[in-house]
């Protein structure tokens, strides 16, 4: 696999890990929060923006 869809993959996984931190330790106390009333959505844009922040360190630090 080339570095970039590597660094791509560990920004996804280190952002899945930390939106479902999120979510368990922080969230939404009310349950009106469109993204961190549930789990899973929490997790998925915490994925989404892992992935997206270590593509662009990899084009910064190239």
């Amino acid at each position: 696999m080339s570095k970039k869809i590597i660094m791509i993959i560990i920004g996804t996984i280190l952002g899945g890990i930390s939106g479902y931190l999120y979510w368990n330790y922080i969230g939404c106390s009310t349950g009106s929060c469109a993204i961190t009333s549930v789990w899973y959505k929490s997790t998925l844009y915490g994925m989404f923006m892992g992935g997206l922040l270590f593509d662009l360190i990899r084009d910064f630090l190239k």
